[in-house]
């Protein structure tokens, strides 16, 4: 049996809830329907139904990562890792609007921690916020 220890500083029977936008979870739905997962509910075993070694799934990624974007986004550091993700997704959230109290959550994050890694992603928004700021106060900016 290997160690289900997958996530940091939590026991092996303990989950948690990962809150997914509703067209992941339709993505997630038909792979499951296509490929079913194993017995343990991983969605992706080895082909030998085992968990995938790391040196398999970072080979997998990188000759992935090479036909999904384009050869600008290859030679950049943009998602070299498969932990890349996780930064963009917070990133992107931030970006989008969701409050900061959100984004925390569902990174598993204190507010103090996210703002302090992620600040650079809210900088050079000014002329957003301030439109937001004068739609909230009902103004016309004249």
């Amino acid at each position: 049996m290997h160690d289900r220890r997958g996530l940091k500083h939590r026991a092996a029977a303990e989950s948690r809830v990962v809150p997914i936008p509703p067209e992941l979870v339709g993505i997630l739905r038909r792979h499951v329907d296509r490929f079913g997962v194993v017995d343990d509910g991983r969605l992706f075993p080895s082909s030998k139904g085992n968990v995938v070694a790391a040196s398999t799934y970072s080979r997998v990624w990188k000759a992935a990562r090479e036909l999904a974007p384009t050869p600008v986004q290859v030679a950049s550091p943009l998602a070299g890792r498969p932990y890349d993700l996780r930064h963009a997704a917070v990133s992107l959230r931030l970006t989008s609007g969701v409050p900061a109290t959100d984004v925390a959550a569902r990174a598993r994050h204190s507010v103090d921690v996210l703002l302090k890694v992620y600040a650079k992603c809210i900088d050079g928004q000014e002329a957003t916020v301030n439109q937001r700021i004068e739609d909230a106060l009902g103004g016309s900016g004249a």
